[in-house]
């Protein structure tokens, strides 16, 4: 019998060359080809439909043979095999290249009329016909043992992703050698013998089988459950153990004080706290006032009032004697921050100041462009406890910034952070400070339980009111009319005394894509290599090339001079900027000196100018649906309703077609946030690190499979409480480590 050492870390089996082509496709290990698994599966009963046939694509077909024969070459007479065969309407060219007559022989007795086979190869086209040139094949009862062949003909066929040299036929093959191999006790089950039970699910060994060597559709839908149950168990087991490690840490309890700065900021906010701002209050009051960490996501709509809910737990932190540290993805982001919160604070935030409230503090900013002078001042308040609220960038990390009693770490916007970043932050505090991460990006609920499932989850639905929302156009780029009436209603809408932005995807011509140089945003949502646009779909027929982007430092150009702006004022923002010329900019563009601003995504979250009314976004088609609707939360904030214009190249049909239609058709960010899980795949969702490696996720859908998430949650927790460690499930503990390698761990805390 082979050990699980023996059997799955074993390397596969294959000369050099072929070995390589299998690391092409991430397998190095006998565990690695049972974790590639089958994309689709062929039913020998069934042709494949010769005319949806893509050239250049790598397919598994079945199909009949026509007939076959054998010519020669008129130059080195060396032999080929022609042959043809159907789906019964329309016929696929066959040509098997071979250096001596006896071995094209041994094919032609293989190839005979009516015989029914799977082919495997690359598609390409010959005189103006489609070919498989030196495919794969295997023609069904034409095996060793025929009687066995005979039934297995039967069975449905696996196709695994492949690659040149490497058919989906020899991957097959090669599976089920070495599943052949193996028993149960060699294939360790990450998933409890008593959780199998009680879920009535198979072994992982028989799931294998299953999916490899399915006798029947059931077969393999069965194996494909039971290993998405598993994905989701071994994520929820990680999770949990987090959550259990947390909930074991001590913290200083921040319990709400009477008569303090919260009180006094509560009386005088000039609106009403909607309700699900009451609600998630009262949620982060009550995990402060425990001395346990609190962990705790807030997200919620675009503009719903996340930054007042975030300053309501601050200011229930400095009451009961501590401190907190906002951190911001980018300088403009934390600048806007601390003049928010100054200005939501007004003399409660001049604490010892002349005018200051007896009882206020101070609210500190700390970014690594600041001057010596500014810097040293903002450190010192930060050190001695007189700021009670620090606001900062990645600069709050470095080894100078120290806190008095530092007990609440609000992280904004986490997916621009990684876990070893927030984790310096945290490592700031003498005991394990508070935890609050505020996302602007809506997540739903089975994204939510599988990416933050060790927080605890408030949300925000509903936007204050006064707030006349926002309209959304899609303008067709090549419409002049259209681009016309866009300027016009941008006049418009400055003559009103309003604000527009107007976006770009990259600063100058050079840039590959969004916000180049000193990036204050990654530009990860830009959808670049997308064929969505009539130019891309156009040079893939070899016809004219994509219009380049439109760049910040030549549309601020034109505008400046364009007639249908004349005398109005264009302002610039992008991130090659310093932060002094950053922070005049959005002065300017809020006092209206400048009141068209252009800009890259650097305004995307944070910016807070009431009287912008109106957003331009020029090539809106290569920008992601979320970063669509963060940029389109910058306008209609005040009580002037607000204007979107999306210019476009988006063929109807194209997938950024559909982005920029669901962004027209609802406002609701959870909503658009469920369509954009559809419209992209799965890697997308789950970040770079899941795409191609054993450890991701293959089966588990996070947008369908909520009910199996929810199920694994609850078995997870249940094996964790009873050991936290895992000491008794080195198979789950081997599991998970396998899902956090290659950057796994940080895909979980940066989500």
């Amino acid at each position: 019998m082979h050990t699980h050492v023996d059997g799955l870390h074993r390397r596969v089996e294959g000369k050099p060359a072929e070995q390589k082509k299998y690391a092409t496709l991430g397998i190095e290990t006998v565990g690695d080809l049972l974790a590639h698994y089958p994309w689709r599966y062929a039913d020998s009963r069934e042709v494949t439909d010769i005319a949806s046939l893509a050239v250049g694509r790598n397919v598994s077909l079945v199909a009949q043979v026509r007939g076959a024969e054998i010519k020669l070459a008129q130059r080195t007479g060396k032999p080929r095999v022609e042959a043809k065969v159907t789906d019964g309407t329309r016929t696929l060219d066959l040509v098997i290249f071979m250096p001596h007559r006896t071995m094209a022989e041994f094919h032609l007795k293989r190839l005979v009329p009516g015989a029914l086979g799977l082919f495997s190869g690359q598609i390409n086209v010959f005189n103006g016909r489609l070919q498989l040139a030196n495919p794969t094949y295997a023609i069904f009862g034409h095996e060793v043992d025929e009687a066995v062949a005979l039934e297995e003909a039967e069975w449905p066929i696996p196709i695994y992703p492949a690659t040149a040299g490497l058919e989906s036929d020899k991957i097959r093959k090669a599976v089920r050698k070495e599943l052949d191999r193996l028993t149960e006790s060699d294939v360790p089950d990450p998933v409890p013998g008593t959780v199998r039970a009680e879920r009535h699910l198979a072994s992982r060994w028989s799931a294998l089988r299953g999916v490899h060597v399915p006798q029947t559709e059931e077969d393999w839908r069965k194996g494909q459950a039971r290993l998405r149950y598993e994905e989701a168990f071994v994520l929820q087991a990680e999770l949990a153990r987090r959550r259990a490690h947390a909930q074991r840490e001590e913290s200083t309890a921040r319990p709400a004080r009477s008569g303090g700065l919260l009180d006094a900021f509560d009386a005088r906010l000039p609106f009403t706290l909607t309700d699900g701002q009451v609600v998630a209050g009262d949620q982060i009051a009550a995990d402060l006032a425990r001395p346990h960490p609190m962990q705790r996501l807030l997200q919620g709509e675009v503009g719903s009032g996340k930054t007042v809910v975030a300053l309501r737990a601050m200011l229930q932190v400095v009451d009961a004697g501590g401190q907190a540290a906002m951190l911001a993805p980018t300088s403009v982001l934390a600048a806007q921050h601390v003049r928010t919160l100054r200005a939501l604070l007004g003399d409660l935030a001049e604490g010892g100041l002349l005018g200051g409230s007896e009882i206020g503090t101070r609210v500190a900013l700390l970014t690594g462009a600041q001057n010596a002078a500014e810097r040293r001042s903002n450190l010192l308040e930060a050190a001695s406890g007189q700021a009670g609220i620090v606001v900062g960038t990645h600069a709050l990390l470095s080894d100078p910034v120290q806190f008095a009693d530092l007990g609440l770490v609000v992280i904004d916007e986490q997916h621009k952070f990684g876990v070893e970043q927030r984790g310096r932050l945290q490592a700031k505090a003498a005991n394990a400070p508070h935890l609050l991460v505020t996302t602007a990006t809506p997540i739903p609920r089975t994204v939510a339980m599988t990416v933050f499932g060790e927080l605890e989850i408030s949300e925000l639905r509903h936007v204050p009111a006064g707030r006349s929302g926002v309209t959304t156009h899609v303008v067709p780029a090549d419409n002049r009319p259209w681009m016309d009436r866009t300027w016009a209603r941008v006049r418009e809408e400055v003559e009103r005394g309003g604000r527009a932005f107007v976006v770009c995807a990259r600063i100058d011509s050079d840039d590959d894509g969004a916000d180049a140089g000193p990036r204050e945003t990654d530009g990860a949502d830009l959808i670049l290599d997308e064929p969505t646009t009539v130019g891309e779909a156009q040079a893939a027929e070899g016809r004219a090339p994509k219009r380049p982007l439109r760049a910040v430092l030549e549309v601020v150009e034109t505008l400046r001079h364009d007639a249908r702006l004349d005398g109005v004022e264009v302002g610039l923002l992008h991130g090659r900027m310093t932060s002094e010329e950053k922070d005049r900019a959005i002065a300017d563009f809020s006092s209206g000196r400048t009141p068209v601003l252009v800009s890259t995504t650097v305004i995307e979250v944070g910016v807070d100018v009431p009287a912008a009314t109106v957003m331009v976004i020029l090539d809106a088609h290569v920008f992601g649906l979320s970063q669509l609707h963060q940029l389109r939360g910058r306008v209609g904030r005040g009580s002037a309703p607000g204007l979107c214009l999306l210019v476009a190249d988006a063929p109807e049909g194209t997938v950024a077609a559909q982005r920029l239609g669901a962004l027209a058709a609802t406002t609701d960010g959870f909503e658009l946030a469920r369509v954009d899980l559809e419209l992209r795949k799965e890697g997308d969702v789950l970040g770079s690190a899941q795409s191609g490696r054993r450890g991701a996720l293959r089966f588990l859908r996070i947008v369908s499979d909520g009910a199996v998430i929810d199920r694994a949650r609850d078995d997870a927790r249940a094996v964790v409480d009873a050991d936290p460690e895992l000491a008794a499930w080195p198979a789950l503990r081997a599991a998970i480590d396998l899902q956090l390698a290659d950057g796994r761990e940080d895909f979980l805390g940066q989500s």
